[in-house]
């Protein structure tokens, strides 16, 4: 067996314990491993499919020197986790990916200014650390913008849309006045994301390219394949997402979002995980994002991206959506799938239905 590759009978650790971690798991313990849930929730979709669960905070170093005694390699379910967790924890075990592509996505500026030296185009953006910075970037960018708290923000949160310069105060202060990024408005025909998974040996796989719709900034529905605008873009996007993975030596899935505009794709943000867009692979990939996840962290092979069929189509089953199921199990060719959450909450991504 070739050093780094751990054998299926291992145990992959999985810090945190949403539902990414959940298909993740399920993933793995179909090509037979067992898997070993960290994360501080008391409500742990992953956890209820997972051999072994610790709940602890991240920065608990006893917990955390435990959960590595007992795992052969450990990765990560979202970019929120603390740099500091996966540092330690990399003293004492294979972490994979590393720290470097958690520590360049949780932060948009970082982000931003990494994916421009890699010949990325994101939207016109401003560095704001100051209610005057954020003057002195709308005078810059004008309006309408968009203020981005620099970190934790995701489905929409931490974000404040500016349409005009007397909405800054308001904006500053629904970001909760925390460092951020100014973003241009840029116009765009669709929304989209590149899903690639990424070997030891720096092997890359990709899946044809979804077309992505949001509603209230919450990924509603993911097709394939795209239409034309935006296949038209698809290489120059995937040349970006390969030259950003094959920077921070990424290992596992990547997740790019762009938006296709009239000259070319405009970077988005990126996700070193498996990614909300990619659910619809678990059905309409011959390897979905979760097993090539599980493959590229045990350093085994990656499965094939092809299609098994001529075209898929996922949507978030979203809050009160989830009470849908009975109609969604009576249609023959609908695949449905719930995470087990308890409470129903406006905008929480309670499960997913794909059609082939």
């Amino acid at each position: 067996m070739s050093q780094g590759v751990i054998a299926p009978g291992g145990t992959i650790g999985i810090l945190g314990g949403g539902q990414l971690g959940r298909m993740l798991a399920l993933a793995a313990a179909a090509m037979g491993y067992r898997v070993h849930v960290f994360a501080p929730e008391a409500e742990l979709p992953a956890g209820d499919v997972a051999a072994e669960v610790t709940r602890a905070p991240y920065d608990d170093a006893a917990a955390l020197a435990a959960f590595a005694a007992r795992v052969d390699v450990v990765t990560f379910e979202f970019e929120n986790v603390p740099v500091a967790a996966v540092a330690a924890l990399a003293q004492r075990a294979l972490v994979r990916p590393g720290a470097k592509s958690l520590e360049i996505a949780q932060d948009r500026l970082a982000e931003k200014r990494f994916v421009t030296g890699l010949g990325g185009r994101p939207a016109p953006f401003r560095a704001v650390d100051s209610r005057a910075d954020l003057d002195a970037a709308l005078a810059d960018l004008g309006t309408p913008a968009i203020l981005k708290t620099r970190r934790m923000g995701y489905d929409g949160k931490g974000q404040a849309r500016i349409l005009a310069a007397a909405d800054a105060d308001t904006a500053w202060a629904a970001i909760g006045e925390r460092p951020a990024v100014l973003e241009a408005f840029v116009a765009f025909e669709h929304e989209f994301s590149v899903l690639l998974a990424r070997g030891v040996d720096g092997a890359t796989v990709y899946w044809p390219v979804p077309v992505n719709a949001h509603e209230g900034g919450i990924l509603a529905m993911s097709q394939v394949p795209a239409p034309p605008a935006v296949q038209a873009q698809a290489d120059a996007a995937l040349a970006l997402a390969v030259r950003i993975a094959d920077a921070l030596d990424h290992v596992g899935v990547l997740a790019c979002e762009f938006f296709a505009g009239a000259d070319g794709p405009i970077f988005n943000e990126m996700a070193p995980r498996v990614h909300n867009s990619g659910h619809w692979t678990i059905e309409g990939a011959r390897a979905s994002q979760f097993e090539n996840h599980i493959r590229a962290v045990c350093g085994l092979p990656l499965g094939s991206p092809d299609l098994t069929a001529p075209s898929v189509r996922m949507r978030n089953l979203l809050g009160d959506d989830v009470h849908d199921w009975p109609a969604l199990l009576a249609d023959p060719h609908a695949h449905l799938h719930l995470y087990g959450k308890g409470e129903v909450k406006p905008g929480r991504k309670m499960g997913h239905v794909t059609w082939l």
